[in-house]
This record gives structure tokens, sequence and C-alpha cells, in this order.
């Protein structure tokens, strides 16, 4: 590890900082100025934090700042600054700066703030690559590795395809995948929702119309199947299409061919369709809303997207990536969020899946007020909901889920009489039966290594938990938990959850 550098004109705040941080085992350099800064980092060295005084002879910590930032952007910078220094504050986050600390500071406070700017440097270090690398659908989850796994042997098939999902869990970027790893792939990928265009005109813009063909129609239009010739239409809602349409869409599917509104002449369609729903497509036949032939020609190959709340191990990477997204797309530094506030994400339900998840990160990056993020800093939907029970997921769907929820809602039993203390005994408040019954699902359903699936579950959801209570603080957490610093560390890097 790189040491962390202090830099302050000031020789009893350096000496502080130094005694502090060595007697955490933490390697310290000190600087009086930030040309002496400039000049080491000139001859190719770099430290894992800088923390910087504001006011200092020969330059201003938020000059030092701007010309640190262009050279290691990754960089975590603490500013420290007076009471008084409120508007140098704000130009320290404008500038990238991770936190600022007032002067005078509490030294344990200092110090641990300084630990959390190194424990994001040291997780910038080993995400940056993977950031830059990013692929096109990220999931970690065992739902998501079956959807790629899917992918991969539908990659060079032409076949069509079916996928369901909730609104908002990525269906077009599933359909991208499979474009963009067919024989096709080089070919265009035509996108069209069908429920965003009114009835009267989906028919001219899926196949196009002739001169004259309506009021309005003054010149020849090709449709999406045209347009998609050789490449790949997908076609988004297909639930919603009207009635009528799917009878002429059956056509083309059936026999490749199709007349543009008005037309007289057949045209031929080389295209493969991949159609998406959050439908209940058998249930629309039911009901006659949907024509059966039709979806059985759909339904060659179906790819269910699981929503959300179902891979909830996805949260944090995913969040990581769309706080790096937003960032760039808004020109400023992207955003980091704590461990603690990242653990409130992962609980929360996500009824928009990752489009609500992508939403929320875009938000953070304009409110949030400072560079980390922290619980306090989330939406108010996603603080009010925390405060509400979360209900257990069914053992069906999500089963692993279901356990963490019944961890999390283990209540509290009342004392033994005459003890005059409260207790907690969650084992006969409910949560060991819960677990045995989840277990007995999983073995009878014949899941592969039962004992691991739940065991990194359960310690998954007290770490977090530990985290939560102490705002993001491993070693306050360890020890909350009766373990070692560096058994925390070793099982949060064993159950990615720094990733």
């Amino acid at each position: 590890m790189k040491p962390i550098w202090v830099v302050d004109d000031d020789q009893s705040i350096r000496f502080v900082l130094e005694k502090a941080l060595a007697r955490e085992e933490l390697p310290v350099r000190s600087f009086s100025n930030g040309r002496d800064v400039l000049a080491a980092l000139d001859a190719d060295e770099a430290p894992q934090v800088l923390v910087s005084d504001i006011r200092m002879p020969g330059g201003s910590g938020i000059e030092l700042l701007a010309k640190v930032k262009e050279r290691h952007p990754g960089l975590p910078v603490i500013i420290m600054t007076a009471y008084s220094d409120l508007d140098s504050a704000v130009s320290a986050f404008q500038g990238g700066a991770f936190e600022y600390l007032p002067k005078p500071f509490d030294v344990p406070k200092a110090v641990e703030l300084i630990r959390r700017a190194l424990e994001e440097s040291l997780r910038e270090d080993v995400g940056d690559e993977r950031i830059a690398q990013t692929p096109e659908i990220l999931g970690q989850a065992p739902a998501m590795q079956d959807v790629f796994r899917a992918i991969g042997r539908l990659s060079q098939s032409n076949v069509t395809v079916l996928i369901t999902g909730e609104s908002g869990s990525g269906k077009e970027l599933v359909a991208r995948a499979l474009h963009k790893h067919s024989p096709r792939g080089q070919g265009p990928f035509v996108a069209i929702n069908t429920a965003a265009i009114p009835k009267d005109l989906l028919e001219s813009e899926l196949f196009g119309h002739e001169r004259g063909a309506f009021t309005g129609a003054q010149t020849t239009r090709r449709g999406r199947f045209e347009q998609a010739d050789g490449g790949t239409l997908f076609l988004d809602e297909i639930g919603d299409m009207p009635f009528d349409l799917q009878t002429r869409l059956l056509r083309v599917l059936s026999d490749g061919q199709f007349y543009r509104v008005g037309g007289h002449n057949p045209l031929k369609s080389n295209v493969r369709v991949i159609a998406a729903t959050h439908q209940n497509l058998e249930q629309r036949v039911r009901e006659g809303a949907f024509r059966e032939d039709l979806f059985h020609r759909l339904n060659v190959i179906r790819l269910r997207l699981p929503a959300l709340r179902e891979r909830r191990e996805d949260i944090p990477p995913l969040a990581r990536f769309f706080l790096q997204k937003s960032g760039k797309e808004l020109g400023v530094e992207a955003k980091r969020i704590s461990e603690a506030a990242l653990a409130r994400l992962t609980a929360f339900e996500f009824p928009g899946n990752v489009r609500q998840l992508e939403n929320v990160c875009h938000w953070l990056t304009v409110m949030a007020p400072a560079q980390v993020i922290e619980v306090d800093d989330l939406p108010p939907e996603l603080l009010a909901a925390a405060a509400a029970p979360m209900p257990s997921a069914p053992v069906a769907a999500a089963p692993v889920a279901s356990v963490s929820a019944s961890i999390d809602q283990a209540p509290t039993a009342p004392a033994p009489s005459g003890t005059g203390v409260a207790t907690t005994t969650p084992a006969s408040a409910g949560w060991l039966p819960e677990l045995e019954r989840e277990a007995r699902a999983l073995l009878d359903a014949g899941v592969p290594d039962v004992w691991d699936r739940l065991t990194r579950e359960f310690e998954a959801r007290l770490i977090h938990a530990a985290l939560d209570i102490t705002r993001g603080r491993r070693i306050e957490a360890a020890q909350k938990l009766g373990i070692g610093r560096n058994t925390i560390t070793r099982k949060i890097q064993e159950l990615g959850l720094d990733d």
C-alpha cells in the first residue's frame, strides 16, 4: 500500500496526524507546502490518499487539488479547512474532493475519515480496470448467469426469441446482446416499442407506406422491417400490439413477406425478430387479446429476466457503475457510495428494477451534498421504505432472499421473568425454523452446495448489518460481531461485498 500524504504548513497538525496514523499502522509522509507535493508527483510517486490544508504559503489547497486531479483523477483528496471557510469547502467539493475536514478536528474522527478514503482508494485500484472494461450487461447472480449462458448458446443462431420480465429489468439490453453476438451482429439493430405508438400509425411504422397511401403520406417510407433488413428487429411490449396487426406480423414470421401500407408488391423480409413483454402472454391468449398462433411463433426460445429484487447481489456493482456513468454524462467526478448506503440500497425492493436504480444513481450524482454518499443522502422514498419491514420473498421464486428477509425481521423476545433485562432471542422468535424450511426446500429441489450457499448469505447479511450500524467502519463492525479485523476484511473480499 502506498503512503498517505499530509500537506500542511502547520507543523503541529502534521505531527498529530503522523502519530495518529502511525498508531493505526498506516504509512504516512508529510509535506509543508504544495510545491513539494507536485515535485514528488513529478518523480512518479503517488499517495494512496492526500490530506491537504486549504490555506498554505505558495499555493492553496484548492489549487493543489486541481493539479493533483489532472494527474490522478481517482485519488481521494481530503481538504482541511477552518469552520469559517464554507466557500472554500464548496470549492473543494466542486473540484472533486473526497471530503473536507473542519479545523479544529477531533483526531479519531480524522483518522476514521482517512480510513474511509483509504478503503475507497484501495477499492478504486482494483475496480478501475474493471470499470474501464465494463461488459454490456452486469450480473453475478445465478439467475443472470443463466441468461448469459443462454445468450452464449444462441450466439450462432437466428432463432426467434421472446424475452419476458418486469418493466425496467433490461430486456432491450439482452436483445442487443443477442444481436451483437449473432451471425447478424454486423447488420442493423432496429427497436420499436409497440405500446408507445398509436394504433393507426403502428402499421406504417412497422411495414412502411407508399406515397399517397393516406392523408399526409407525401413520400414513400420504409418501415422498420425494411430498415432492419439483414439484422435484428426488436419488438418491445409485444403484448400490447393491436389484434389486427398481430395477423400481419404472423404473416411476416410465417413466410417472410409483407406489403407496405397502400402497396401491391410483396417485399421480402430478411429479419430476425426478438420480442419482449412484461405481460403474461398465456393469460392474454386466454383472454382473447393475443393470437395463440402468433404466441407460438414468438415463443420459440423464451428468456426470463429476473427482477432486481431477485438478484440483490448485483445491486452494489450496478450502483457503482451507474454512478460512474452519471458522473461522466454530467461532466463531474463520479460520486462514491459508503458500505452502509449500499446496504440500504440492497435492501430496497426496486419495483422499477434496474431502470429505477439507474435513476436513483443519477439523482444522487446531482443531489448528494458530499463526494461520498451516505445513508442520509438517499432519496426519501428509499429511506421511507427502509423504515417498513421488508416482506419475505417466496421460497420458489428466490430461496436465498427469503432467508435474508427472515433474518432481517427476527423480532425481539421478551426477557425471562425476574431478570429485569431485555434480551433478544431470535431463535425462539421464528427465523431458525424459517431457515430450516428454506434448507429443506433447497435440499428437496436438489440444489447443489446448499451449505455454502446459505452460509455465504448468512455471513453477508451479518456483515452488512454491522457495517450499516457502524456507518462503514470495518474495525468497529468486527468488534461488534466478535471477529478480528483481518477476518472481516477477508470475508468482505470472499463474499464480494466491496465489488
